[in-house]
């Protein structure tokens, strides 16, 4: 399992997305430049550029059509996915720490940092496709009455918003009629990732607290708990395999006095059912802040505290595994 590795960014990655189709894969940094690439060999397509803070997040509708990112410098920008062009801007009164197009691509969601006494919070765009002007008025503002989110998520058929918050508690609002459904405590660390399983009925999310737990949408209820010995940043789950991949590692800060292999900067495999480790895979040399894998399963994506991305595309006979229960 030789991965690809992209050298296209000089300072941390920050997220990694792959389309719909899993022929595309976006990447972003605190350097200010957003790139796209083919995942089967790591080719370069293009950059998106404009934002002049650090790049905190990126998306991309069902189509590969239109791409969004949200940055330091307060804004959220809109993208022609093709071409490179800049549509529409979005300004809000602080960072932009998580954006995501909704399942049918109609409206978009941005998690806000709290800062210089603005108030942190989930806002909710429309997106017109046919045109590139948009709408600088939020359909909804969700606002935390207690602990900032971190980040956030929609749910099975848009019906919810899930977001993950600074003291680690999950929310989970119903976003037309502006109301908190449910909350639970999740961990006791800072929520660090939050993805949905691909017919978001239920959710993975990783802390600081060196855990990463799998939650129900609906109820919240915690269903698996996957324990390591380092923080972690990121978790996702494979769509073909029982299998959630975590990453993470010592903090950035330490990093210089530490050995790749004490700072445990490995992506981490774990049964999804048996909650059990069953493999790593090392190389890189900070820890690892994002993972992303292939809406086929064929393969998976990493972006560490190094500035560098690996593509890893799965060996044959990993398809033709079976578990037997």
């Amino acid at each position: 399992m030789r991965p690809l590795l992209l050298q296209g960014h000089e300072r941390p990655l920050t997220q990694i997305k792959y389309n719909r189709d899993g022929d595309l894969l976006m990447t972003v940094s605190k350097d200010k430049v957003a790139n796209l690439w083919y995942s089967h060999n790591g080719e370069h397509i293009g950059c998106y550029i404009g934002h002049l803070g650090a790049l905190w997040t990126i998306d991309c509708n069902k189509t590969s059509t239109l791409v969004i990112t949200g940055a330091a410098d307060n804004t959220a920008r809109l993208w022609h996915a093709e071409t490179g062009r800049m549509l529409h801007t979005w300004e809000l009164p602080t960072a932009v720490k998580r954006v995501e197009f909704s399942n049918d691509d109609q409206y978009v969601l941005m998690v806000t940092e709290e800062r210089m006494g603005h108030k942190s919070g989930i806002y909710v765009f429309a997106i017109d496709i046919s045109r590139p002007e948009q709408s600088n008025e939020p359909v909804v503002i969700l606002r935390a009455s207690g602990a900032k989110p971190t980040v956030a998520a929609w749910s099975f058929l848009d019906r919810f918003i899930v977001s993950g918050h600074e003291d680690g508690s999950l929310s989970l609002y119903d976003w037309r009629n502006e109301e908190v459904v449910n909350t639970a405590k999740a961990h006791n660390g800072i929520i660090t990732d939050l993805q949905m399983w691909k017919d978001g009925t239920y959710f993975i999310t990783s802390s600081r607290d060196m855990t990463a737990r799998l939650f129900e949408t609906a109820t919240l209820n915690a269903l698996k708990e996957y324990k390591t010995d380092a923080p972690l940043n990121t978790a996702t789950m494979t769509p073909t395999q029982d299998l959630v991949i975590l990453g993470g590692g010592q903090a950035a800060s330490e990093v210089t006095t530490t050995s790749s292999r004490q700072g445990k900067f490995e992506s981490r495999f774990f049964h999804k059912i048996f909650e059990d480790e069953v493999g790593r895979s090392r190389g890189h040399f900070g820890p690892i802040n994002t993972l992303a894998v292939q809406p086929d399963g064929k393969g998976f994506a990493s972006g560490g505290e190094d500035g560098l991305v690996r593509v890893h595309h799965f060996d044959p006979d990993y398809f033709k595994f079976k578990y037997d229960y």
